[in-house]
């Protein structure tokens, strides 16, 4: 939550700063909620102002690149914006978008080769979760044309032609520092040049908004300067929900998962495994153990917390990957010895359970691997939706009773869990 390393905490533990008591299970250190006010970047966990409902005041339309799956697309959807174009070029996500939402416009092809401009002036949003990938500088300031080559090119390209009020980018917090910095300043550099004023880009921990997964995206934020838009990044929710909330029956699923198929363990694999408690990894197996499955690397430097990691219960699930059975990023189920299943895999995404996944295994695996949680996205959409509607008019809704038709049925479709149960 408070995006420190371990020896900062165990700096903090020793000075007195905070005082943990040892989990009985795990022997984690387990911090109080009290001991945490002192933060004020998780301050909101003691703020008892009810989450704002926000409803589009009229229909506002996206254009959507590197669509994957469908998981920002989804969430945005539930927040009120119709997706007018989703392109991507994988195939399985694409027949995964088509099984799901057959009356979304789905193009299957690599983005530099469609024109948007019959979308100039008709679309209010555009987004994408552009690859990162470097630019070549050669000793000047980075600007529209020098960014050719690079998928981020074809992004602004689209952005240039359609002209949106916003447009959003999306990518993994190691943009942050990739090349120092400079691609990310050359991004920002870019939008600037084609008329964008960008917000300053920031990470969101996806815990923080009703996801069981702890997962990190940056958001990359642009407003059209002829444009009166106050855009605001989503409040964090005061409830964190764990791995237990994304399997079984409670607040955020009515049901258990769905049984579905799953990768499973080799055999000599499941033995090692089979030995990891609940919430442990590869250090609490017999020394004997660790050192002929961890080989070289049980003698190198770091934590390698994600080797033979089976999860916990009453923890958010770890980030999930392209594949559960990695022998570095593992995600064993914490009571029976395997990999998640795509169900358990979606719903860790907070995908519903009615949305499928087309392709083999492991193509399924990798697109919800790949995914923008649905729930995240569901919050950047309420902050767009609300950017929307103050460029047009500024609308409070002090109950329900005072929306229309159409708001209360974008309102169920969202199902939001923080409606009052009167």
């Amino acid at each position: 939550m408070l995006s420190v390393s371990k020896a900062t905490l165990r700096r903090w533990d020793k000075s007195g700063k905070l005082n943990p008591v040892r989990h009985p299970v795990n022997n984690y250190r387990v911090y109080s909620l009290e001991s945490l006010k002192q933060f004020p970047e998780i301050r909101f966990l003691f703020d008892d102002t009810p989450h704002e409902i926000v409803i589009p005041d009229r229909e506002y339309s996206v254009v959507e690149l590197f669509a994957g799956a469908g998981g920002l697309a989804l969430g945005l959807e539930r927040a009120g914006l119709k997706c007018a174009l989703l392109n991507e070029i994988d195939h399985w996500a694409c027949e995964t978008l088509r099984a799901n939402r057959p009356n979304w416009n789905v193009i299957e092809d690599d983005v530099a080769n469609i024109d948007f401009s019959a979308y100039r002036g008709k679309i209010d949003v555009v987004t994408g979760g552009f690859p990162c990938q470097a630019f070549s500088y050669a000793g000047k300031k980075l600007g529209f044309e020098d960014a050719r080559g690079t998928l981020f090119y074809e992004f602004a390209r689209a952005v240039n032609e359609i002209r949106p009020l916003i447009a959003v980018g999306e990518n993994v917090r190691g943009l942050l520092k990739h090349d120092k910095g400079r691609t990310l300043d050359g991004m920002i550099n870019v939008l600037d040049e084609l008329g964008y004023d960008v917000l300053e880009p920031k990470v969101l921990k996806a815990i923080f908004y009703r996801v069981p997964q702890k997962r990190e995206r940056l958001f990359l934020i642009a407003i059209r300067k002829d444009a009166s838009i106050r855009f605001e990044y989503p409040r964090p929710h005061k409830k964190l929900y764990s791995l237990k909330d994304a399997l079984k029956a409670g607040e955020l699923y009515k049901v258990d998962v769905p049984r579905s198929e799953g990768q499973k363990y080799p055999k000599k694999k499941h033995k090692v495994m089979d030995m990891v408690p609940q919430g442990g990894y590869w250090k609490d197996l017999p020394v004997e153990v660790q050192k002929e499955y961890m080989m070289t690397s049980f003698y190198l430097g770091g934590g390698k917390t994600g080797m033979a990691r089976r999860m916990s219960w009453e923890e958010p699930c770890l980030t999930l990957t392209c594949s559960p059975a990695q022998k570095q990023t593992e995600r064993c189920h914490p009571d029976e010895t395997r990999p998640f299943t795509v169900r358990e895999y979606a719903r860790i995404q907070t995908f519903p359970d009615d949305w499928t996944f087309e392709g083999s295994l492991s193509a399924q695996y990798k697109q919800i691997g790949n995914a923008v949680p649905v729930n995240l996205a569901f919050h950047i959409g309420e902050a767009i939706v609300k950017a929307l509607n103050s460029q047009f008019q500024e609308i409070n809704y002090p109950n329900l009773e005072e929306l229309t038709p159409y708001q209360l049925q974008l309102l169920e479709s969202s199902q939001q869990i923080y409606l009052p149960s009167d």
